[in-house]
């Protein structure tokens, strides 16, 4: 089911995590910071939003780590559920797409929480005090071919992010398969 979150709630301060990537490394908030700005993404292995722009979005995040960005993407699946989406996939799901980033998985779901996340794609960019200044999408197009001409959305907010340490004031929010949350015990 197709979910899409609010729009950006300006000056929100980022949530503080530490989590495994599938390797067994843990990862913090301070651990990614760039000195330019930040960007946590949710993502997952198994959602047709995220496979879609998966090239495109490597491509950006390498693009925007070299203007002083730091990025993460968490995986918050209950992935007993989705196993698709459990940490050896999400290892071969890296390393097929070449991810620059460290992926790291949410077990708990309570980064997931802290972020309300709503969806995967759902992307969370910080200027460079940790305040939230964009939840967007990452481009107008929802499939793995785009036109060279397309506007990057999350691309160009980022880096306005770095210049200037605000977003823009207008967003698209993004739009993915919902989070797969955990049966309430």
């Amino acid at each position: 089911m197709a979910a899409q979150p609010p729009v950006c709630a300006f000056d929100w301060p980022a949530a503080g995590f530490r989590l495994p990537d599938p390797q067994g490394r843990l990862w913090s908030l301070d651990d990614i910071r760039g000195p330019r700005g930040t960007l946590v993404m949710f993502l997952c292995n198994h959602c047709p939003y995220v496979i879609a722009v998966a090239a495109r979005l490597v491509e950006d995040v390498r693009h925007l780590q070299r203007h002083g960005i730091g990025a993460i993407a968490i995986m918050a699946n209950d992935f007993a559920a989705y196993p698709e989406d459990a940490p050896p996939q999400m290892q071969a799901f890296a390393t097929r797409y070449g991810f620059s980033f460290p992926y790291v998985v949410d077990e708990s779901q309570d980064a997931a929480r802290a972020y309300q996340a709503v969806c995967t794609p759902d992307f969370f960019g910080f200027n460079a005090d940790l305040r939230l200044q964009y939840r967007g999408r990452l481009d107008g197009a929802r499939t793995p071919d785009a036109p060279d001409d397309m506007r990057r959305d999350l691309r160009e907010a980022m880096l306005e992010i770095a210049a200037t340490g605000r977003g823009p004031a207008v967003q698209t929010p993004s739009i993915g398969c919902s989070i797969k949350w955990k049966p309430d015990v």
